[in-house]
This record gives C-alpha cells, sequence and structure tokens, in this order.
C-alpha cells in the first residue's frame, strides 16, 4: 500500500506515555510501520492536541503523571470517544488488568513487549474501527 493510500486510511496513532524514551521508539516503530505516530507526555496536553476523529486507536499507559491511563479511558468514554485503546504498562498486576478490561480495550500490552504485538494489537484496532483498506 503507498504512503499516500495510507494517509487517506487514517493512520493516525495517538500514544500517551510519560516516558520520553519510550514515546521516541513507538513513534520510530510505528512511522516504520506506516503510522502516522502523534505522541503526548501527558493526558492533559492529548485533549488539547489531538483530533481523535482520525486516529485509528489510542495507545496508553496506565501509569501517567497525574492521571492514570485508565481514567483517561474512563474520561474519553464519558465524553463519547470511543475509539478502541491499546493498554501498555511496566507495573503490570491482575488489579490493573481487570480495570482495563472493565474500561474497554483491543489490548492490554506489559513492558517490554516485541514490537509485532504492538503492532498486531493495532492492526485488530483498525479492523474494528471499520475501515476496509488494511494496513500491510
Amino acid at each position: 500500500m503507498t504512503q499516500a493510500a495510507l494517509s487517506a486510511a487514517r493512520n493516525v496513532v495517538v500514544v500517551v506515555d510519560d516516558d520520553p524514551g519510550m514515546l521516541t521508539g513507538l513513534r520510530r516503530l510505528l512511522t516504520a510501520h506506516g503510522f502516522e505516530a502523534r505522541v503526548f507526555s501527558a493526558a492533559e496536553g492529548c485533549l488539547a492536541g489531538s483530533d481523535s476523529s482520525e486516529s485509528i486507536c489510542l495507545v496508553l499507559d496506565v501509569n501517567l503523571n497525574g492521571q492514570s491511563g485508565i481514567e483517561f479511558c474512563a474520561q474519553l468514554r464519558r465524553e463519547g470517544v470511543d475509539h478502541p485503546v491499546i493498554f501498555i504498562t511496566g507495573i503490570d498486576s491482575q488489579i490493573v488488568r481487570e480495570a482495563a478490561l472493565a474500561v474497554g480495550c483491543v489490548a492490554y500490552l506489559a513492558k517490554p513487549f516485541q514490537a509485532e504485538a504492538l503492532i498486531g494489537a493495532i492492526r485488530l484496532a483498525f479492523a474494528q474501527s471499520g475501515s476496509s483498506v488494511s494496513i500491510e
């Protein structure tokens, strides 16, 4: 698929993680797989700086400074944003997993995770978004 076709296919992935190194790595990974990564270091910045209607999905760190990714997802759901969500976390526990599932997520990935696990989850989110275009 050409880059122009990808752009027309709504290939934006919004990432919120308070770790600058993780944001850099995820931006590189997503770009290498044909996605446009819009990265934010805080939930507040994401709300102010992103039009979620353009995105395939949201990749949210569970542990953000000031607000958890799970709380942020719940807030978005209350505001009518129902995009697929992929949670990533460096602190995995059964309680956190259950909370992530309760607010709804396509995938829950414990850091460090394999790059292909994230790309596979994004492809699943893309399929759930109702688009007929596939990302290779």
